[in-house]
């Protein structure tokens, strides 16, 4: 992702759940105690860059936070994603889902998530391409669906229509010429 990647900027700014390790002066302001410290122990939301960042750096032998899974990856979602990816809502839990998951598995190994996440893009980048092809199915049943899809997932669509669409019109040139 490119620096001014607006996609990557705004998967940075969505907020991941931390505890902070240590007391640190003149950080309260994080958890609404503008002018306070933070104390060691506090659980507090923070944007994935400052959480990442605060992880990274050690004072003596402890990292600053511990950053923990977020709630979009929770075992709730990650169940309803086994079940059945397709009935998954991802827009509603961060609109750049999978953008999200990559940076936070980039810090956490969980291979089982990995494995459930690829499956869940397998399975909805087919249904997707169905929808994306079918010029009829993103206006009646398939409306729901493409509603829940994320950004990456979106652009998969557009391109997959995009493509669908030139193909036709190719096609149909082809046709017209003796």
């Amino acid at each position: 992702m490119s620096y001014y990647d607006i996609d990557a900027i705004l998967t940075d700014a969505q907020k991941v759940p931390c505890t902070f390790e240590l007391d640190v002066p003149g950080l309260g302001f994080l958890d609404g105690n503008a002018g306070g410290d933070m104390k060691r122990g506090t659980r507090t939301t923070l944007p994935l860059w400052l959480g990442e960042l605060l992880a990274v750096q050690r004072l003596g032998n402890s990292a600053i936070v511990n950053l923990d899974l977020p709630d979009t990856l929770s075992p709730r979602v990650l169940n309803a994603l086994k079940a059945d990816p397709k009935t998954v809502d991802l827009r509603a839990l961060a609109q750049h889902f999978y953008g999200l998951a990559a940076r936070v598995l980039d810090l956490f190994e969980e291979e089982e998530i990995v494995d459930i996440l690829s499956e869940t893009f397998k399975k909805r980048a087919a249904e997707i391409a169905d929808h994306a092809h079918n010029p009829r199915g993103a206006l009646g049943e398939g409306a729901e669906f493409l509603r829940g899809l994320d950004e990456m997932e979106r652009q998969l669509f557009r391109s997959a229509h995009d493509s669908a669409k030139a193909m036709r019109i190719w096609m149909g040139e082809l046709k017209k010429k003796p």
